[in-house]
C-alpha cells in the first residue's frame, strides 16, 4: 500500500494550530493538547502564517518557541505537520524591500496587507523563502514528529510587475523562439496587432489586450509555471536536507486560477481545502460538487492517497451565509472525504482567535474554550472512527475504471470565447451534469487532464473539449481503437492550443472519423428556448425523449448512427445522439444539452453495458464508493446518506461491518450517516 506520511501510517485527524498567537498564555496552550487528545487528535499543522515571530527582525530566526511546542505535542502522541511560512510575509520585508509587494492588473503596486500579495519573481522573496526554509529545514527536518512539510499555503494570483513582465517576455520567447511564430499562433494580424519587438508584449490585464486569446491564455499558463517554478525553489534546500519527508501544498477546491495538475511532479503528496455551501439552496448538488472536487484532487496523482488539509468543523466565516452544519452532517462530510481516498480530515481551524478576519471561522475550540460543545462532541466523534478505520482504510487505493476529461486550459479558453453564451458558457454546469451519475450510481471515477494517461479506463467522458492539447486527439484516437468506450458532447474539437479554430471540419484532429460525423453549426438558445431530443434507437432504461436546453450543435453522419433527432426547429430530425464503431471500441456524441434524466439514463446503460455498478441498489441521495487494499485485494465500500432521515439497504450474502466486524445483511444508515462495509472479513 501507499502511505501519504510513511513515517506515521495511519488516518490523521487534526488541524492548522496557531500557537504563536496564543504564547503569552501558557494555560491555553496547555488546556490546547489535552482537549487535543479529548478529540482523538494525532496530527497538527503548524507554522502556516507565522514569519513574523519565526523571524522578528531580518537575518534574527526564534525557533525555540516552535520546538517546545512540536517536542509537547509529540511527547503526547501528536505528530507535526511543518508550514513553510511564504503564504503571509512580515511588515518588515515589505517595508524594507517594496518589490516583494505585487503589481495589480490596475498597474499599481499594493500596500502591506492580507496575504498572498507577494511577487513570485522577486529575487529578494525567493532569497528571503530559501533562507528561512533552509533554517526551519535544519532545525526540525530530522524531529521525529515531523511526517510532512507544507509549503506555503493556498498558492495562487498574480503579479504584474516590470520583473514578472520580463519573465513573461523570457516564457514567451522559450515556448515559440521567434516572433513570426508567437504572431501566427496570435493570430496577431487581426486588429492589426501584429508584434514587431518582444518588448511589445505585456500581462493580460483589464486596462491591457484581452482580444488576443492564445495571450489571455499564454499570461494564465505563465502564472502556472510561475507558481510551479517559485514552490520547486521553495521546497528545494527541504527536499536536499530532509528528503524522507514528503512536500505537500494545500490546492483550493476546482479552483481555476492555477492549473493544478502541473503540480503533480513538485507534490509528494496532494492535499485540498473543502469548504461546501452545505444546507444552501442548491443542497442536493452539493454533495455532488464537492465529491467531484475529491476527484479532482485525488487524480492528479492517480493511485495514491491525498490528504483533506482543511475543512470546517462548524460555520466558515467567509461565505455569503456563514450556516451551521446540521447534527451529523460534520461526520459525513468527513467521511466523504475518506470516502473518495483521502488519508486525513483536518480542520481550519483548532481554536479561534480573538481578532482579525477568521475570528468567527469553525473551529474546534471556540471562544468559550472547553469541550462540552456540541461541535467539539462531533469532532471527537470523528476522530473515534478515523482511528477505528485506520487500520482498515489508511493507504488503500482507489480504483476507477472510467474517468471525466476536465481541463483546466480547456476550461480557460470557454470562459473567455465570445460566442454561444457569453458570459457563462456552462462549462463546469456541463461537467457536473455527466458527473452526477457517477455520484447517484456509486461508480468511482477520476478527472483527468488532456496530459492524462488514458489507457488505464474502460470509458471515458469528454464533456465540451472546445480546445484540443497535449495531443488528445490522438490519445482519444487510440483510447477507442483498442476497446474503449467514449462519450463526447457538443461543441468539441474546435480550436488547437493556442485558440485557433480547425480548417477542414470539426471535431479536428481526426476526431472526425472516430466519431463518424461532422458538425457544422451549434444553435444557441435564449434561457426560455427548449428542443426536445427523440429517441429512435433506445438504450435500456432510457425514455422515448428528453428536454433540450442550451446547445444544439448540427451534425452530419458518415459512418456513425443516429440514436436521438432533434423534435422541432429548422433542424428537426437531425441528429441529437449517435453512436460509433471505431476500431475495437465504441464513440458516442451528445450533440446538445439535455434534461438532467438523459445524463443518468444514457450513463446509468452504459454503466450496466461495461459492468461498473457496485453490487448494490442506491436510493435517492444515497451513494457508496470503494476503496482496495492492494496487498490484499479487500475491498471497502463506504456508503454516504446524504437524507436527514435513516434508510435501509438489502446486501449480499457474506458482507461484514469493517468497524465492528460482525457480518451484515441489512444495512441501516441513520441520517447524514456513513458506514463501512466489506465483501469478506477484513
Amino acid at each position: 500500500m501507499k502511505h501519504t506520511t510513511p513515517k506515521f501510517p495511519a488516518l490523521l485527524h487534526g488541524g492548522d494550530y496557531n500557537p504563536g498567537q496564543w504564547l503569552d498564555r501558557p494555560d491555553i496552550l496547555e488546556q490546547d493538547i489535552v482537549l487535543m487528545k479529548e478529540a482523538g487528535c494525532n496530527v497538527m499543522s503548524l507554522g502556516i502564517f507565522d514569519w513574523i515571530r519565526l523571524e522578528p527582525q531580518e537575518g534574527r530566526y526564534d525557533f525555540d518557541w516552535l520546538e517546545a511546542i512540536i517536542d509537547r505535542l509529540y511527547a503526547n502522541g501528536i505528530y507535526t505537520v511543518l508550514a513553510t511560512p511564504s503564504g503571509a510575509r512580515p511588515s518588515w520585508m515589505a517595508q524594507k524591500y517594496p518589490e516583494v509587494l505585487r503589481v495589480g492588473n490596475d498597474g499599481e503596486r499594493i500596500l502591506f496587507s492580507g496575504r498572498h500579495n507577494h511577487c513570485l519573481s522577486s529575487p529578494v522573496y525567493r532569497k528571503k523563502v530559501h533562507d528561512i526554509n533552509t533554517a526551519l529545514a535544519k532545525r526540525f527536518g530530522a524531529h521525529p514528529a515531523v511526517i510532512l512539510w507544507h509549503i506555503s499555503n493556498e498558492y495562487g494570483g498574480e503579479c504584474h510587475c516590470e520583473l514578472c513582465q520580463e519573465n513573461f517576455r523570457k516564457w514567451l520567447k522559450k515556448k515559440y523562439k521567434t516572433l513570426d511564430a508567437l504572431n501566427r499562433a496570435y493570430w496577431s494580424a487581426f486588429w492589426s496587432h501584429t508584434y514587431t519587438d518582444w518588448s511589445q508584449l505585456h500581462s493580460s490585464s483589464e486596462h491591457g489586450e484581452h482580444s488576443i486569446h492564445n495571450l489571455v491564455l499564454d499570461w494564465k499558463r505563465f502564472t502556472t509555471d510561475m507558481t510551479v517554478d517559485f514552490m520547486k525553489a521553495e521546497a528545494a534546500p527541504i527536499r536536499e536536507i530532509c528528503p524522507d519527508i514528503p512536500v505537500t501544498t494545500n490546492m483550493m477546491e476546482l479552483y481555476s486560477g492555477l492549473n493544478y495538475y502541473k503540480f503533480k511532479d513538485i507534490c509528494d503528496v496532494l492535499s485540498w481545502d473543502n469548504y461546501p455551501l452545505w444546507h444552501s439552496e442548491g443542497e442536493n448538488s452539493v454533495p455532488i460538487h464537492t465529491a467531484m472536487a475529491h476527484d479532482m484532487i485525488r487524480s492528479i496523482h492517480p493511485g495514491k492517497p491525498w490528504l483533506m488539509m482543511e475543512s470546517s468543523p462548524s460555520a466558515t466565516n467567509w461565505q455569503p451565509v456563514c450556516k451551521l452544519r446540521r447534527p451529523g452532517m460534520h461526520m459525513l462530510a468527513s467521511l466523504q472525504a475518506v470516502a473518495h481516498g483521502s488519508d486525513s480530515v483536518q480542520y481550519f481551524q483548532w481554536r479561534k482567535g480573538r481578532g482579525g478576519s477568521e475570528k468567527f471561522h469553525g473551529a474546534v475550540v471556540d471562544h468559550y474554550g472547553k469541550s462540552d460543545t456540541r461541535v467539539f462532541r462531533e469532532v471527537s466523534a470523528v476522530g473515534s472512527r478515523l482511528k477505528n478505520l485506520s487500520p482498515s482504510l489508511c493507504g488503500t487505493e482507489y480504483p476507477a475504471k472510467a474517468a471525466i476529461l476536465y481541463d483546466v486550459e480547456n476550461r480557460w479558453a470557454i470562459e473567455q470565447m465570445q460566442g454561444l453564451h457569453n458570459g457563462n458558457q456552462g462549462y463546469m454546469e456541463e461537467l457536473e451534469a455527466f458527473y452526477a451519475p457517477f455520484f447517484h450510481r456509486g461508480v468511482n471515477v477520476d478527472l483527468v487532464d488532456m496530459e492524462s494517461d488514458l489507457s488505464g479506463y474502460e470509458l471515458l467522458i469528454a464533456p465540451m473539449l472546445y480546445m484540443f492539447r497535449a495531443g488528445i486527439g490522438e490519445k482519444l484516437r487510440r483510447f477507442v481503437k483498442e476497446g474503449g468506450t467514449l462519450v463526447m458532447s457538443c461543441f468539441s474539437g474546435i480550436v488547437d492550443e493556442n485558440d485557433l479554430c480547425y480548417l477542414g471540419g470539426m471535431p479536428g484532429e481526426g476526431m472526425m472519423e472516430v466519431l463518424g460525423l461532422r458538425s457544422e453549426e451549434t444553435d444557441a438558445l435564449y434561457p426560455q428556448d427548449r428542443n426536445t431530443a427523440l429517441i429512435t434507437h433506445s438504450l435500456p432504461g432510457m425514455k422515448p425523449s428528453y428536454e433540450i436546453h442550451s446547445l444544439c450543435d448540427l451534425i452530419h453522419l458518415s459512418t456513425a448512427k443516429p440514436l436521438a433527432e432533434y423534435g422541432k426547429d429548422f433542424y428537426a430530425g437531425l441528429p441529437a445522439l449517435t453512436a460509433n464503431t471505431f476500431g475495437k471500441g465504441k464513440a458516442y456524441y451528445v450533440a446538445c444539452r439535455m434534461e438532467s434524466a438523459f445524463y443518468e439514463d444514457f450513463l446509468g446503460a452504459l454503466f450496466q453495458e461495461l459492468s461498473l455498478l457496485p453490487p448494490v441498489s442506491l436510493p435517492e441521495k444515497v451513494t457508496v464508493n470503494t476503496r482496495i487494499n492492494s496487498d490484499t485485494g479487500a475491498a471497502y465500500y463506504i456508503f454516504q446518506n446524504f437524507n436527514s432521515f435513516p434508510i435501509l439497504l438489502d446486501l449480499p450474502e457474506g458482507w461484514t461491518d469493517t468497524e465492528t466486524n460482525t457480518p451484515v445483511s441489512q444495512l441501516s444508515i441513520e441520517g447524514y450517516g456513513v458506514r463501512v462495509v466489506s465483501p469478506s472479513q477484513c
